[in-house]
């Protein structure tokens, strides 16, 4: 063997090794956050011991860093082929099918998942900063799927579509696992149809209905606690959003925070039925007009946009759930699975009564939620125009479809 030939296959086992500590880290931290992974674990996970992990990394947040970057890496691949395409339509579904190959691979054991990004904001800089510059990178080429916009309105709903089409593909991992392998292609198909033509008849007319979800709250220090949680958690993730943070935003102590709550994992689920509780009533308050079906679902969107877009009760983001105890993060999926199927319910009627395109009920009713979930996190952009203007340009996007300019010109 020569030198060279030496070279290369050392530099070979130490991709391979670098490479199987990162897939490691990934699923740690889709199972417990960034914050939650310790190198004890990777290692086991992968048959070394901590002193070898340490060798390719030298700090825990060096590790998650590149597992971030890993991830980021691989989704401007997929942008890049998706680029190639002709039409915005076409480069939608040549995103779309290199998402669905890569569930594919996955499902078959030939891959790996690589790290959700929900902690990215709770790293500390200089690393922040430069995660944050790499996702910037990967939405605006996830844009640029439409092309150049030809004025500020189009920009703003391009905008829009990139968030939403991002988020229907980092949640489709959550709930493609009902779907049997073999029945991928079809889900792909059916989701795709979502994207290109949306969920309302072709007649179906925008004029949301905004519901009432103001009550008084029976516990008003609680639900302090629970407003200023989410939003810590939203922008900072699970790990991130510390019960001493928490109690510093509200200028209280840490001893007031376990007089509500008596740990940080009943903070998070008492969060998360917070927010289900406030998707319920706007779909019971809904589902108890005198509307047609369309206009039902119309008025549940716009009034839950709204509330994400005023931040000041938003809802809990699912990025919070790998920081939950395993039996608590399946109940909450359960619970969101459970109002996904009443979104299904009434997007059903409404093809039935034809206010509503014949879709994948099921299918929609999770793009639906999706874009609900996601929605905070376009605050800012949608501090650019009047509310009513975000909420209709942000919910097009699913209702009417993504190629659908209507809302720009409106």
């Amino acid at each position: 063997m020569t030198a060279d030939e030496s070279v290369e296959i050392g530099t070979k086992r130490f991709r391979a090794k670098r490479d199987a500590i990162l897939a490691a880290a990934a699923e740690a931290i889709n199972e417990q956050s960034a914050k939650g992974m310790t190198f004890a674990d990777v290692a086991r996970r992968v048959g070394l011991n901590t002193t070898s992990v340490t060798y390719y990394f030298k700090r825990k947040e060096d590790l998650a860093a590149a597992a971030f970057e890993n991830t980021l890496d691989r989704l401007m691949e997929m942008l890049e082929d998706a680029l190639r395409a002709d039409t915005p339509r076409a480069r939608v579904a040549r995103y779309l099918r290199l998402n669905m190959e890569r569930l594919e691979r996955i499902d078959r054991g030939e891959e790996t998942a690589f790290a959700v990004l929900s902690d990215l904001r709770a790293t500390e800089d200089p690393i922040r900063s430069r995660l944050m510059a790499g996702w910037q990178k990967v939405f605006r080429t996830t844009r640029a799927l439409w092309g150049d916009p030809t004025s500020r309105s189009l920009k703003d709903l391009t905008s829009a579509r990139a968030h939403v089409l991002l988020e229907n593909t980092f949640w489709l991992p959550i709930w493609i696992q009902r779907y049997d392998a073999d029945q991928y292609p079809r889900v792909e198909a059916r989701l795709m149809d979502v994207f290109a033509n949306g969920i309302a008849a072709s007649d179906a007319r925008w004029a949301p209905t905004t519901l009432d979800l103001s009550h008084d709250e029976r516990e008003p220090g609680r639900a302090a606690f629970l407003l200023a949680a989410t939003r810590l958690i939203n922008e900072l993730g699970y790990r991130g959003a510390s019960v001493q943070r928490i109690a510093s935003e509200l200028n209280v102590t840490k001893g007031s925070f376990y007089h509500h709550l008596d740990a940080k994992d009943e903070l998070v689920t008492a969060c998360y039925r917070r927010s289900f509780d406030t998707i319920s009533e706007a779909q019971v308050l809904a589902d108890a007009r005198d509307d047609s079906h369309w206009q039902r679902l119309a008025s549940t969107v716009a009034t839950l946009l709204d509330v994400q877009f005023a931040e000041a009760a938003p809802l809990l983001r699912t990025t919070a759930l790998s920081g939950l105890p395993a039996g608590v993060r399946d109940a909450m999926v359960d619970r969101s699975n459970r109002i996904a199927r009443r979104y299904a319910g009434t997007i059903m009627d409404g093809v039935a009564e034809g206010s509503c395109r014949p879709v994948d009920a099921l299918i929609a009713a999770q793009a639906l939620m999706a874009l609900q979930n996601a929605a905070f996190d376009m605050r800012k952009w949608a501090g650019t125009m009047p509310r009513d203007r975000a909420v209709a340009m942000y919910a097009s996007t699913l209702l009417y479809g993504l190629f659908d300019d209507r809302m720009a010109a409106a």
